[in-house]
């Protein structure tokens, strides 16, 4: 027994070793750490537990069958963060260079699939320079088979990839269909056609970085949701993700341990609206005075910036935010902005988080390129997860609620369970300045002093349509609200919804208009 558990450790140490220590060196000196130290990094000490060290490649294809590697480039397992199980696979770039092969493939499905059956959250590594070569199409089957899983996983456990070398290649995809994405500055990129296939093709010259670095996909393709500056904030990022969203689709998210304190009054939301309607402020000010202190974990900052999402906590109930932003083109919603939210709301709706919108839009952006690239469909993306979202649902108006981004941002009309408005709240079809010039405009065009007749025009439209009043006589408001108490109200409404019961009709799915 002596001799095979000597057997045993040596094949454990060789496993450990990945592709061996050259290789680690290099690894580390592109800043990069190895698949095993992420692991370390990710979950708590001694929890992990692996899945398939032996495991090695059955290829015999040009040469390889002489070249085998214990755990053949991905290690998998399982283990716990904060307490809570999940699953992670990490691609070794020491190994092949970390390309999947037929094995590689089996271990990652083998892992989704306990994952699946005992409804916890998976998380990859990905740090691999894609399909391996040599294997041909069982390489590429075996990606399908992860798209596959991907996909039937969807909605079911959160899924999260965090990609900490090259992505290329069909290799994106599974992260594409998990929920979210972080990627490292100057260290990973994802692109489905890589710098010299570019090249070739429109004659472009791009940088890897460039094409699919960190700041390329967080904040112009809106690929990633989280750009961290090196490995270990990622890590840790991801750990904080984790504390707001639940196991699966059958649980809640974890709440904190919160002591009701004897008033949740925030006198300082009473000085954020300034007095001129179209002068800008920061909406991360209103989140951050109805939130628990510093709780507030953004979602997707750099992309689509006139609109904010993220999760809270209020009163220690982890609450997903949508709020727009009037301090970037004056919070208007538009194609990403609509497309970041929507996924955001489903997301939410797919995990039990209540949602908080809060609404100051002046409506859709207007233009040709706006037309032409489908805000018709990406608007009615935003309309579509809001009015299929059974969570429970709250809205607060601060400012603007004009036209049909009124009925898009959780308006009562598409199921909002609350809706207040401050007395700053302007609901109407448009600006009062428009609407005047349209409704008046012979009126206008007649009088003595066209500019005397228009502003008087603009103040009789503001009196009559410029608050929320009317709104609130028709009961698509519920409440006005002075702003100092709106924490109070959100406390008392989300622990008012928390056992709602909501049901969509009986139906295979929708069909969001993609």
């Amino acid at each position: 027994m002596i001799e095979k558990l000597q057997e045993l450790n040596k094949k454990k140490e060789a496993a450990k070793i990945g592709g061996g220590y050259k290789r680690i060196e290099s690894q580390h000196k592109k800043g990069k750490l190895t698949a095993r130290e992420r692991i370390e990094l990710l979950l708590d000490a001694g929890s992990f537990e692996e899945i398939g060290m032996f495991v090695t490649h059955r290829s015999t294809n040009f040469g390889l069958e002489n070249q085998k590697y214990l755990g053949d480039g991905v290690v998998t397992g399982y283990g716990t963060v904060n307490g809570r199980l999940i699953y992670v696979y990490s691609q070794d770039f020491t190994v092949f260079g970390g390309s999947l092969s037929e094995t590689h493939a089996e271990k990652i499905c083998k892992l989704m699939d306990l994952a699946l059956k005992n409804g916890a959250p998976v998380v990859g590594l990905n740090d691999s320079g894609g399909a391996r070569i040599q294997e041909g199409v069982v390489s590429l089957g075996g990606y399908a088979d992860i798209f596959y899983r991907n996909t039937k996983a969807s909605g079911v456990i959160p899924q999260v990839s965090l990609i900490m070398g090259p992505c290329a290649g069909g290799a994106v995809y599974s992260p594409a269909i998990t929920d979210f994405i972080f990627m490292v500055e100057n260290t990973s990129y994802m692109f489905v056609t890589g710098p010299n296939v570019v090249k070739t093709v429109t004659h472009e010259e791009v940088t890897s970085e460039d094409l699919g670095g960190a700041s390329a996909h967080s904040s112009k393709s809106g690929v990633t949701h989280f750009s961290c500056a090196n490995e270990v904030q990622c890590i840790e990022d991801f750990k904080k993700l984790l504390s707001y969203i639940p196991q699966n689709c059958e649980e809640d998210a974890p709440n904190k341990n919160y002591e009701p304190k004897a008033t949740e009054t925030r006198k300082e939301l009473l000085e954020i609206i300034p007095e001129n309607p179209n002068q800008p402020y920061d909406i991360r000010e209103v989140i951050d005075g109805i939130s628990d202190t510093n709780s507030f974990f953004e979602v997707h900052k750099n992309f689509a910036e006139n609109i904010v999402v993220g999760f809270t906590r209020i009163a220690g109930r982890s609450i997903g935010v949508v709020a727009n932003q009037p301090a970037y083109l004056a919070g208007v919603l538009d194609i990403n902005s609509s497309r970041k939210a929507a996924r955001f709301v489903r997301f939410c709706n797919a995990f039990n988080i209540p949602l908080l919108v809060l609404v100051d839009v002046p409506g859709f952006l207007p233009g040709t390129d706006q037309e032409w690239n489908g805000i018709i469909t990406n608007g009615a993306k935003l309309l579509y997860a809001f009015s299929e979202a059974t969570v429970p649902k709250i809205t607060v108006i601060t400012r603007k609620a004009y036209g049909g981004a009124y009925d898009v941002m959780n308006s009562k009309h598409i199921g909002a369970d609350l809706n207040y408005a401050w007395p700053s709240a302007e609901i109407a079809v448009m600006g009062a300045k428009g609407a005047a010039e349209i409704i008046f405009k012979k009126e206008i065009k007649q009088a003595d002093k066209p500019e005397d007749k228009l502003n008087e025009k603009i103040k009789e439209y503001e009196g009559k349509f410029a608050n929320p009043y009317r709104a609130a006589e028709r009961g698509f408001i519920d409440e006005v609200i002075d702003p100092s108490e709106t924490r109070t109200k959100l406390i008392k409404g989300f622990k008012m919804l928390e056992n709602k019961v909501d049901s969509m009709p009986r139906k295979k799915h929708g069909n969001i208009p993609l």
